[in-house]
């Protein structure tokens, strides 16, 4: 709760203009990736301005000098009319070519950011996802992202605005330097309305992906765990809580329609109808002493309207602008956070060849703050199985987290093989070290590709065998399509013992010289617990394991136990020597055999 007031208050805060034109530089180097795309559009864009500045001139010209003769013959007016025709063929098969290749670098531009920001999203530590909701990094990288897209649209109205205001400015004052001014003098007002629009707005569209992100987050949070929604009858909280966010954010958009009305297309064209007017009154004023040709007149609305329709245009995609810019920093809050995962100091050419593990002096605190594990020292031989025991919060998993890298600790050595853990190459670790969680997760696919992990080099010989080590070949083969038995999301069609099974598969088909096993046995039936340890038991000639256990009867044959308790190490030694000195192992296991 206190992260998402932070994050809210962060929110609150209005960007400034300044911090506005760096978020836009930043966006417009990932476009600048593909700039070949927008090289040439915006050449066509800028050819299009030129088209849109001849052809009112032509026709002017036309109706000043052919038109009004009496003896202008059929073959003159048709020859105008095919030279005007040409050109609006032309200017159209320009527009094409802007508009396409605009929206190829933009649709590139932003696929190129999503696999950054993916990719950004794997190099981070688990402290950031323990901080950040899910639904609200799926928001930024979805949403967010997607509203990107419409973003570049506006920057693309910007660079044929740009084109649009120049060429209808050096028209106008070629034509009638007065007239030209007059029109001139709306743009003042119209760069003020934009300042006022984007100060306004920038709020509101802050509230607005603020507001979105909560409802992904909560809808999240309800889709994950609606069988504990149900069970607890919080059906009627968590639809009353979805309202509200949704009303706030109904109220949001309410607030950015009622500001778009009034300051976008509206007014843009009452100030192109007063600029309109100004100009024709005086046109007709000076009749009296100086005729103005009728082609004059055209011509110059056509500049008024080639002038403030662009600008209309961008105005009415303002909202996309700011909305834009919100997105851009929420995308970029991720970009540029620096809570990577654990760096390592790694040394080419080091192997982990026996597994021999050593904890010196170890301290470890998830905050910075309050210490999980304070002094843990421990040495576990090449072969050997050390049992962890402890309460719930004694430190038991973060023993396990700090081994994996999956935090960094700030105390003590870690020695694998008599190197410091730190310098091993990631990938040594990750292939070396076997884990073994909890709670299994399968990905959406088939029994091979979740045992394999899409690994080339792992056959499917392989695949079976680790799976008839750990015994779980006895229900794949009963399965239709056996290895080829497709698996849904979460592989909820499998018992929790049989996702443990494959997930034990899953970790010893690499053949790890390090077993890691987070409570692994805690969720399975005592049947299904008997043909994991069956298997464990073959597992472990040759390698070291370290297993917390939850059951303590599955680790009575471990070489050595330790047992925590507030991060420290309380008691240590065989299961029979615990035992004998009648502490906390001794009455945590007296207290499971009584049940």
């Amino acid at each position: 709760m206190d992260n998402q007031n932070s994050n809210q208050s962060v929110w609150s805060q209005e960007i400034p203009v300044k911090e506005q034109l760096s978020i836009l530089k930043r966006l417009l180097h990932y476009v600048l990736y593909f700039k070949n795309e927008m090289i040439i559009a915006g050449v066509g864009a800028f050819l299009v301005s030129v088209i849109n500045m001849l052809l009112p001139y032509g026709l002017q010209y036309f109706l000043d000098n052919f038109l009004v003769k009496v003896n202008v013959t059929t073959q003159i007016i048709l020859f105008g009319g095919l030279l005007y025709a040409l050109g609006s063929v032309i200017k159209g098969c320009l527009q094409f070519t802007y508009e396409y290749f605009f929206s190829l670098g933009s649709e590139k531009s932003l696929e190129f950011l999503r696999v950054k920001l993916y990719q950004k999203l794997h190099q981070l530590g688990m402290r950031y996802f323990d901080q950040t909701p899910a639904g609200s990094i799926v928001s930024r990288v979805t949403n967010d992202t997607m509203t990107l897209s419409n973003f570049l649209t506006v920057l693309a109205s910007v660079v044929i605005s740009i084109f649009s205001v120049i060429s209808a400015l050096v028209a106008m004052f070629s034509t009638n330097v007065v007239a030209g001014c007059i029109v001139l003098a709306f743009l003042p007002i119209l760069l003020i309305i934009i300042w006022l629009y984007s100060r306004k707005s920038s709020k509101l569209y802050r509230n607005y992906r603020e507001n979105l992100s909560r409802i992904n987050t909560n809808l999240n949070e309800s889709i994950e765990g609606v069988s504990l929604i149900q069970q607890f009858k919080q059906e009627k909280r968590m639809g009353q809580y979805f309202e509200n966010e949704n009303f706030a954010l109904m109220k949001t958009r309410f607030s950015m329609i009622t500001l778009n009305s009034i300051l976008l297309s509206p007014l843009t064209s009452l100030l192109y109808s007063l600029a309109l007017a100004l100009t024709l009154m005086y046109f007709g004023y000076p009749l009296r002493q100086t005729f103005v040709p009728a082609g004059v007149v055209y011509a110059f609305s056509q500049y008024i309207s080639q002038l403030f329709n662009p600008i209309s245009n961008l105005m009415d995609q303002m909202t996309f602008f700011q909305d834009g810019i919100v997105a851009g920093k929420r995308i970029f809050r991720i970009l540029d956070d620096t809570n990577y995962e654990p760096q390592q100091d790694e040394q080419l050419g080091l192997t982990i060849t026996k597994g021999k593990i050593e904890f010196k002096h170890v301290s470890f605190s998830y905050d910075g703050k309050n210490e999980i594990l304070h002094d843990i020292s421990f040495t576990v031989n090449p072969g050997q199985t050390l049992g962890i025991v402890g309460h719930t919060g004694s430190g038991k998993s973060s023993i396990i987290n700090v081994m994996m890298r999956f935090y960094e600790f700030y105390q003590g050595e870690i020695l694998i093989d008599g190197v410091d853990i730190k310098k091993y190459p990631k990938a040594e670790l990750r292939q070396k070290l076997g884990l073994v969680l909890q709670e299994p997760f399968m990905f959406y696919g088939d029994i091979n590709s979740n045992i394999r992990l899409y690994n080339a080099t792992i056959s499917d010989q392989q695949i079976k065998d680790a799976a008839k080590t750990v015994q779980a070949d006895e229900f794949i083969e009963k399965l239709p399509g056996k290895y080829k038995a497709k698996v849904g999301e979460g592989g909820d069609e499998f018992s929790q013992g049989q996702r443990q099974l494959i997930s034990f598969a899953r970790t010893l088909v690499t053949d790890p010289k390090i077993l890691v096993l987070d409570e692994a046995t805690a969720n399975v039936d005592t049947e299904t617990e008997t043909l994991i340890q069956n298997g464990l038991k073959r597992l472990r000639q040759g390698r070291t394991t370290l297993a917390i256990a939850h059951r303590l009867s599955t680790i009575v044959d471990a070489d050595q136990i330790i047992v925590l308790d507030s991060g420290k190490i309380v008691e240590r030694g065989t299961h029979q020597q615990l035992l004998a000195q009648k502490g906390y192992y001794y009455n945590l296991y007296t207290l499971q055999n009584q049940k």
